[in-house]
């Protein structure tokens, strides 16, 4: 086994005994909450190593690093979550290899990633991105639709060939009644979902929790979580 082999098998080791743990606390299955690893700034390397060691989920959020990644692993049995803030002239290339979409949160998008999508003959997985700081009517600091505007881009989804929308997403605010308060934050993300599922059972994917508030998202609800550092390691400093 190589060092670096080593290096990630032993992180992974770590951040499935948290989730492990967390699901016992909550009462849930382990295999309820499915590990995402982000793997922006690493190289297609480190994604062939982690597909070794099992892990089948993958989230990139920049199409410029992401697109060349995913055609070098294509041969690999993987599902690739886009996971930043996508501007439409990106959309043709993103949807020619990404399952899912988690950042979505505005109709214009939904328009071009539909367009996309049919072009390409694909079905594009949507995820919301809901901005628990953003007022209503504004998009949050770090992108996301305010919560009072999940149901109209849920119906513009909903209508939009090519599309199927399978959930909610948020990232902890950093500003704003919910900032340090992931816990809290996270339990508003699954009260929004429950609503959302009432008239759409199958958007059922909540995506919340990263390397360092993964436990409280478990705890809420998460049915994915997204790990980057905890298991590649610290990233260099980009620029």
């Amino acid at each position: 086994m190589t060092d670096r082999k080593a290096q990630l098998a032993a992180n992974l080791a770590q951040v499935e005994e948290r989730i492990a743990s967390a699901c016992a606390a909550a009462g849930r299955k382990r295999e309820e909450v499915t590990l995402i690893v982000v793997t922006k700034t690493y190289p297609a390397s480190d994604v062939r190593i982690l597909h070794q060691l099992g892990v089948r989920h993958v989230a990139e959020n920049r199409d410029q690093d992401a697109a060349p990644k995913a055609t070098a692993c294509a041969d690999l049995s993987l599902t690739w979550h886009f996971v930043g803030q996508l501007q439409t002239n990106k959309v043709r290339s993103v949807t020619s290899y990404a399952d899912v979409v988690q950042s979505v949160d505005r109709a214009k998008l939904v328009t071009a990633l539909s367009a996309a999508a049919v072009r390409g003959e694909r079905e594009l997985g949507c995820l919301i991105q809901v901005a628990l700081d953003a007022e209503s009517g504004e998009r949050g600091e770090r992108g996301g639709v305010a919560p009072d505007g999940v149901e109209e881009l849920a119906a513009a989804i909903d209508s939009a060939p090519g599309l199927r929308l399978d959930g909610l997403m948020t990232v902890a605010p950093l500003a704003g009644e919910y900032a340090g308060r992931q816990r809290a934050a996270f339990d508003r993300l699954m009260e929004i979902s429950s609503r959302l599922r009432a008239g759409r059972p199958a958007a059922n994917m909540v995506s919340a929790g990263m390397s360092g508030d993964l436990e409280d998202a478990v705890a809420a609800g998460a049915t994915h979580v997204r790990v980057g550092t905890a298991v590649l390691g610290v990233r260099p400093r980009l620029g």
